[in-house]
């Protein structure tokens, strides 16, 4: 018979959390390793080791994180249960005496959740929670627990002396015992008892059974007076009431758990609540195609913004605070531009910031302009465009709601600046959409229900706060992912649900938030559990894989197309000086006409007027009058009007007759006339002008400020270079050096993938093998974890006896880098001070240093 087994055959109860894991085969310890990823960092030597860092503090915190509301009032009911408790007395504290049908189903299903992730261990006769998590939700005084629970009897008498403990005992009607242990010990088997219990309060005043009702749910403890009222004397000297310190008492366990029904909770929780429609239930918000065609709507709109906030900045933006970001004014000035509230320019400014569009310059008066990118972002398709912004917007950590808010130090968060990082956005705004994937196509759900899901898949740690950061970033999800054009009048879009990765959505009339088949209907993150039992706490989502990533924004990319309009290559051109755009612009249209005219109002159709400024604009960009005439010619569905072909004449005829550079900054013309008028003018005194030559003006203004000034006293300058050549601005000609997104931050370690988790399960299981493993040592053996030792004639002896023999040794080695390890080998040659063997622990054949292996075992027979 193996040590492992019983006498019966059956496996043994394991004595450790490492026992527990030992016998756990491959694809559990994986599963372990993906729900606990800061296990997998470094990789474990062996099981012992992973069930120690599986015990650690900072661990154990997370993990209990990550617990959804049931499973987490499971570990809170193991807290307080017995250490081990059988599965039956975990089901009467968690359904209470008279038993709960829901609670029953689910509870399988949460113990093996605590199981799979290392935070329960033993056999349904024998669950045992981790000491770290039992010591971090077991009641104390310093540290209540969630249940509302105190100390138990024995441990709220621990420091009471015998005669008091015997007094208690004989007013409860107990025989006399002979020492403290065993008369705490009658009293918690009368306190369980659940008929006697009820004879003694049967007997209590009516004040008494009020307090007790008081104390029942928690907090359990209260105040007593030096000369306790008489109702309060009868509680104290039954030990219905305990003292834990001068003038304080608190109610013990067992009798909570009488007086609760055996509830270990107020009100438990095993099934997720549902995710409920907008409105009154039932109703729909709108066809799936209404949806669509609302969110293409608004995802038009969206690219429209980005692109006039970048056009915006192109020519350099803000200038960048010292401590990083944007500034209050630049934000509000921003605000206006976009005709936005300050809350959603941020959110359009972090979205451009995030998806690499735009950037710092990195120069010493730094100052934000678009990128490189965004020249090539410009030429793709909308929808690749819109892919590409949504996909980023997904992905990112930094959080635009934040932005005007104060950090820890009391700072304000600005807008591009440090502090906006939360690592847990991605995961909540993943989650949200995936409920919404889970309603009818079309349906709209109501926020609250929402937010109640989401408390429920991750419940706050400590008091409830309505304002947590989790519900904050659902709200905003929801506010952003309209704006974004994921979703449209608050239901999912079918391109919005295509970016998320998930399935196509159910027909209407099942039960809402719930699909018909478990787990058929959400992305596999989110996959429901077998029926009667809650769904899993979610893990990290978003496929790791770039390749998914780009497959599921060409998907979006695919459905959001055809609800996009079609760009046109015309527009249509008014007696007043205006153009009429009909829809949006081809790409080479739009942008000259952005530089010839100024935008006027924007809607279903774009109006641009042409003013003296805008068309000098253009001229400045290097075009023609001709030019200019046949690009209107080319383009218009109507005449060119002849107020219009009049206004690039003149213009172009005054343009350039004045040339401004740099002296300081200097004015020629070959017309004398002109610059005597420009001297005669007394608006011109700022500018400081004076005769240099016949047909050049000195000024001191530098030749910025000289070709703004002659501009407002209505002339149409040119400024010269060096070389005396007409220096041609674009409105592009600022870009900041080539420059990547930034990079989202993590929420702890990432989840490994199965590549490497196939590779750590396999190193555990080998190092585990050769710490392990039987072996017959001589002299005295060495202390767990320690390399044996031999001399090294002792060790050359063993090893060629084992090539001769076939058997496998246990060695102690020391790599080149210092680091100590225990093999399992199959010796095949000894050679130059060489071995040669099949390594067990790594699964092939090396090749070892004899004076590198500190000393040598042979393994045990068996």
């Amino acid at each position: 018979m193996s040590s492992d087994e019983k006498p019966d055959g059956r496996p043994a109860a394991p004595r450790s959390l490492a026992e527990a894991l030992r016998a756990r085969d491959d694809a559990s310890l994986a599963a372990l390793l993906r729900a606990r990823p800061d296990l997998v960092t470094p990789v474990p030597t062996d099981l012992t080791q992973l069930a120690t860092r599986a015990g650690t503090r900072a661990s154990v915190v997370r993990a209990l994180e990550r617990l959804d509301r049931f499973a987490l009032q499971t570990a809170e009911a193991l807290a307080v249960a017995g250490d081990p408790a059988s599965y039956d007395e975990l089901l009467g504290l968690m359904a209470g005496d008279d038993g709960d049908a829901a609670v029953a189903a689910a509870l399988p299903h949460a113990v093996g959740t605590l199981r799979e992730q290392a935070l329960v261990w033993g056999g349904d006769d024998r669950l045992r929670l981790v000491r770290t998590a039992r010591e971090l939700l077991s009641p104390s005084p310093q540290h209540p627990s969630p249940t509302g629970l105190g100390p138990t009897v024995q441990e709220a008498t621990a420091g009471m002396s015998p005669g008091r403990i015997q007094e208690l005992v004989a007013a409860a009607g107990l025989p006399s015992t002979h020492d403290a242990v065993s008369a705490a010990a009658a009293l918690t088997a009368l306190f369980t008892d659940r008929e006697r219990m009820a004879k003694l309060l049967g007997q209590a005043p009516p004040e008494a059974r009020e307090v007790l009702s008081r104390l029942v749910w928690g907090p359990p403890y209260g105040q007593v007076t030096a000369d306790p009222a008489a109702h309060l004397r009868w509680l104290l000297d039954r030990g219905l009431l305990l003292p834990t310190a001068p003038g304080t008492v608190v109610l013990p366990r067992e009798v909570a758990l009488h007086l609760r029904g055996g509830r270990a909770h107020r009100e438990t929780e095993p099934v997720p609540p549902p995710v409920e429609p907008a409105g009154p239930t039932g109703t729909r918000q709108g066809s799936p195609q209404v949806v669509d065609a609302t969110a293409a709507g608004q995802a038009y709109t969206a690219l429209a913004t980005v692109e006039e906030l970048l056009k915006d900045w192109d020519e350099g933006g803000p200038a960048v605070l010292r401590a990083g970001g944007l500034s209050v004014r630049d934000l509000k000035r921003t605000a206006v531009a976009l005709d936005v509230s300050e809350p959603v320019a941020a959110f359009w400014v972090e979205l451009a910031y995030a998806a690499g569009l735009l950037a710092s310059d990195g120069e010493a008066d730094e100052r934000y302009a678009a990128t490189p990118a965004h020249d090539e972002w410009r030429e793709r398709p909308a929808a690749d465009r819109w892919a590409e912004l949504a996909g980023a917007w997904l992905a990112a950590t930094r959080t635009a709601g934040l932005v005007g808010g104060r950090d820890a130090k009391d700072r304000t968060l600005a807008a591009l600046g440090p502090g906006l990082d939360r690592s847990v956005a991605p995961e909540v705004r993943r989650r949200v959409l995936a409920l919404l994937a889970a309603l009818p196509a079309g349906t709209s759900p109501d926020p609250d229900s929402v937010l109640a899901r989401l408390r429920w898949e991750r419940p706050l740690r400590g008091p409830q706060q309505e304002d947590d950061l989790r519900s904050r970033l659902a709200r905003w999800t929801l506010q952003e992912a309209e704006l974004l054009g994921v979703t449209g009048r608050g239901a999912l879009s079918s391109h919005g649900r295509a970016l998320l990765g998930a399935p196509e959505p159910r027909a209407a009339g099942g039960t809402p938030g719930i699909p018909d088949t478990p787990g058929d209907k959400l992305p596999v993150h989110y996959r429901a559990a077998p029926a009667g039992a809650p769904a899993a706490g979610p893990v990290p989502p978003g496929p790791a894989d770039p390749q998914a990533r780009a497959a599921a924004r060409a998907a979006a990319a695919r459905l959001l197309a055809p609800l996009l309009p079609e760009p046109l290559d015309h527009v249509l051109l008014q007696a007043d000086l205006t153009a009429v755009a009909p829809g949006p612009l081809q790409r080479p249209l739009a942008d000259v006409l952005d530089v010839l005219a100024d935008v006027e109002s924007k809607g279903g159709a774009t109006v641009y007027r042409f003013t003296p400024a805008s068309v000098r604009r253009a001229l400045d960009a290097g075009r023609s009058a001709s030019d200019l005439h046949a690009f209107l010619a080319a383009h218009s569905r109507t005449p060119v009007p002849q107020p219009l072909a009049y206004l690039i004449d003149d213009v172009a005829r005054r343009h350039g007759h004045l040339r401004v550079g740099a002296a300081s900054a200097y004015v020629r013309c070959d017309d004398d006339a002109v610059l005597n008028e420009i001297l005669a003018d007394k608006r011109s005194a700022a500018l400081r002008l004076r005769w240099l030559a016949p047909t050049v003006l000195a000024a001191q203004a530098d030749p910025a400020a000289l070709l703004e000034g002659l501009r407002a006293l209505g002339y149409a300058p040119a400024a010269e270079s060096a070389e005396g050549d007409v220096v041609i601005t674009r409105a592009d000609a600022r870009r900041t050096p080539p420059r990547t997104p930034p990079e989202p931050v993590p929420e702890g370690p990432p989840v490994p993938d199965a590549t490497l988790l196939t590779a750590a399960v396999r190193a555990i299981r080998a190092g585990d093998l050769a710490s392990t493993a039987p072996r017959k040592t001589p002299g005295t053996p060495p202390a767990p974890g320690e390399l044996p030792r031999t001399s090294p004639a002792e060790t050359l002896a063993t090893v060629q006896a084992a090539v001769l023999t076939g058997e496998a040794l246990w060695i102690g080695y020391v790599n080149a880098d210092g680091a100590a390890s225990q093999r399992v080998i199959a010796p095949v040659r000894v050679e130059g001070g060489f071995v040669t063997a099949y390594d067990h622990t790594a699964d092939e054949v090396r090749t070892y240093p004899l004076h590198r292996i500190t000393g040598v075992a042979e393994l045990a027979d068996d």
